[in-house]
């Protein structure tokens, strides 16, 4: 007869084991640290993971994360709305908003669905600049051709984010189609 002892528990561990990156292992230490040590912590993730999926939602404009219509870049009147960046995911944006070199505005692809051009023209209309920070594959080159394609008629500038070899890296350890990039996105002195 099979047990149906620690139901809930394994129910946690499962839960925790089908998120990203957590696998089984991790997700029982997870789950015991929870049922055993940490009670008030697990509550107040229970509640912050019920409220974030409650009130979090897409931006109307840039497909970014918000909690309101418009995100807080898009609702920023001191960002600078002739460049938008153009990202895979939300995550991507995250990332380069906490390097703190980046005024403009953006918009996110990982919406989901097929991409909507007429909503990308829309995000668009007081761009004079495109830029692209994509991942570096044929894919992602594949999809910066189909956009800039789709958007000739609106007069912008396209370029996308250098890529190469990272700062700290032995070339030696470097693959080889990061470096093919790097010589032939290499730069004047």
């Amino acid at each position: 007869m099979k047990s149906k002892a620690l139901t809930h528990f394994k129910n946690l561990v499962e839960a925790f084991n089908a998120l990203p990156g957590i696998g089984k292992k991790s997700a029982t230490k997870l789950a015991y640290a929870i049922v055993t040590q940490h009670r008030f912590e697990g509550a107040k993730l229970a509640h912050a993971i019920e409220s974030a999926i409650e009130h979090i939602g897409r931006c109307a404009r840039c497909n970014n994360l918000s909690e309101d219509e418009l995100c807080y870049i898009c609702s920023d009147p001191f960002r600078d709305k002739s460049k938008v960046c153009i990202v895979e995911s939300a995550k991507d944006l995250l990332t380069i908003e906490e390097v703190g070199q980046y005024d403009g505005l953006y918009y996110v692809l990982d919406n989901g669905d097929e991409l909507d051009i007429e909503h990308l023209k829309e995000a668009l209309k007081e761009a004079d600049e495109v830029i692209f920070a994509f991942a570096p594959s044929i894919a992602s080159d594949t999809m910066m051709l189909y956009i800039e394609n789709e958007l000739q008629d609106l007069n912008l500038i396209f370029s996308k984010i250098a890529q190469g070899v990272p700062t700290g890296t032995a070339l030696e350890n470097v693959d080889t189609l990061s470096l093919a990039r790097a010589l032939e996105d290499r730069v004047k002195l």
